[in-house]
């Protein structure tokens, strides 16, 4: 249950499947761009999740989405701790999310309830020394919840191939999360809030999604514009129609 949920940071690469529902985009400005159907793709599973978390409807497809997202290195700066600290640029992974309606529906409304989710493969670009370099990491995070909010969760990284570096980096923060909790009360927030109020705010519980903010700003019904008044406007107005000049011919004045 994924998406967006930790703060980006070392973890967020061990974590890639409980960072899937990240709640913000990243700037262009990137050495790693964003691949052109990045948002989409991640949307559509926003999407395909929070329909399950409104609607509740216990018979339905299961969770499946593919999904890439990319951060780049100051974004994964921010979440520096003085036990493990991002020490390369931009990173991006993709995954093939897989999750069972019945788990969701589970942790959503029966007093305890644990999801496992089945070991995923996430598969990594990161950039070293100006390099791409590709990382392999392989998890398979527990969530325990209770009354319908996360309470625990468990990044249970199986292993991850890379550069020594980047896979050191990785297994520590991964460790130091599964065994002190380093990042766990951030992941259970963001979990918990984009459950519990980014569903609602961003789709209806049929999964059609609200309109943003802006999109409604642009779209409301504008107050008709006063009319114009020139500088002689007011005065013509209130000026006496001027008389209409009889004819010196009489004839005239009666077709008149």
């Amino acid at each position: 249950m994924q998406h967006s949920p930790i703060r980006p940071s070392a973890a967020a690469l061990a974590a890639g499947v409980v960072a899937l529902v990240a709640t913000g985009w990243l700037a262009p400005a990137l050495a790693l761009e964003p691949t052109p159907d990045e948002e989409m793709r991640v949307k559509t599973c926003e999407r395909k999740l929070c329909t399950m978390v409104l609607g509740r409807a216990e018979t339905g497809p299961d969770l499946d989405c593919d999904v890439t997202k990319t951060w780049d290195r100051d974004t994964l700066k921010k979440g520096d701790s003085s036990s493990v600290s991002w020490g390369f640029g931009d990173a991006r992974c993709s995954v093939d999310l897989t999750l069972s309606r019945a788990d969701v529906i589970g942790a959503l409304t029966a007093p305890k309830y644990t999801v496992q989710v089945p070991e995923h493969e996430v598969k990594c670009i990161v950039e070293q020394d100006g390099k791409p370099k590709p990382v392999v990491a392989r998890l398979a995070p527990k969530l325990k919840f209770k009354n319908g909010k996360a309470d625990k969760i468990w990044i249970n990284l199986a292993g991850v191939d890379g550069p020594t570096a980047v896979t050191a980096t990785v297994n520590m923060a991964a460790s130091l999360e599964d065994t002190i909790g380093l990042f766990h009360r951030s992941m259970l927030k963001s979990v918990n809030k984009f459950l519990h109020k980014k569903c609602g705010e961003r789709y209806y519980a049929d999964g059609r999604p609200k309109e943003e903010p802006d999109a409604v700003s642009k779209t409301a019904v504008k107050k008709p514009a006063k009319p114009a008044v020139t500088e002689t406007g007011s005065a013509a107005a209130k000026a006496p129609a001027k008389p209409v000049e009889k004819s010196a011919n009489p004839v005239a004045a009666d077709a008149r």
